[in-house]
């Protein structure tokens, strides 16, 4: 019985860390970037070419979600300790999420002087994730939330603002935290 409760609960901790690390684990190191360059968009469901047929006049474009180099800029301005901004890409993407089905459609890491970690990730201050809509932004922040609830040393301090979920590492402090939740606002 001892045994099988350990074979589950070593996979439970292996399927969390992967699940949700954030830290990159490829060879290949991240971009730092101070002034993130455009990065590539992911088009939205359904925006093929649609040339053929005229758009009538009175439908509305959809609002687009934000970009997270854009979202994370604008914590970097506001959070005098958030220092670095690194733009994820596919291939920096340790979670191997970015572009999939209600998954994040950009991402970017925040370093803050305030934690003890000079890597990329959520450990070294916060990560910005954006979503095609608020549903599944909220539905990942829950994911993570359940995942720091069960193994408390995941945790971490989430703020869904619509489409955007900013991801702040447990070392800052809840007024730390917050400074992140009201630049991202």
């Amino acid at each position: 019985m001892r045994r099988t409760t350990l074979v589950f609960l070593a996979a439970g901790l292996l399927a969390a860390t992967a699940a949700c690390s954030s830290s990159s684990s490829t060879d290949k190191p991240a971009a730092a970037t101070t002034a993130p360059a455009a990065p590539a968009t992911v088009p939205a469901a359904g925006a093929a070419a649609t040339s053929a047929a005229p758009a009538s006049p009175k439908q509305a474009e959809p609002a687009s979600a934000p970009d997270a180099a854009a979202v994370a800029a604008k914590i970097k301005k506001a959070v005098p300790s958030a220092k670095t901004v690194t733009v994820i890409t596919a291939d920096t993407d340790s979670n191997h999420l970015l572009g999939k089905p209600h998954q994040y459609t950009s991402a970017a890491h925040i370093i803050d002087t305030r934690t003890d970690s000079t890597t990329s990730g959520i450990d070294s201050g916060a990560t910005v994730e954006v979503f095609a809509n608020e549903a599944d932004a909220k539905t990942r922040a829950a994911y993570i939330d359940g995942i720091g609830k069960a193994q408390p040393m995941f945790a971490e301090q989430d703020f869904v603002h619509g489409a955007v979920l900013v991801r702040v590492t447990k070392a800052l402090t809840a007024t730390q935290a917050a400074e992140y939740d009201k630049a991202a606002s």
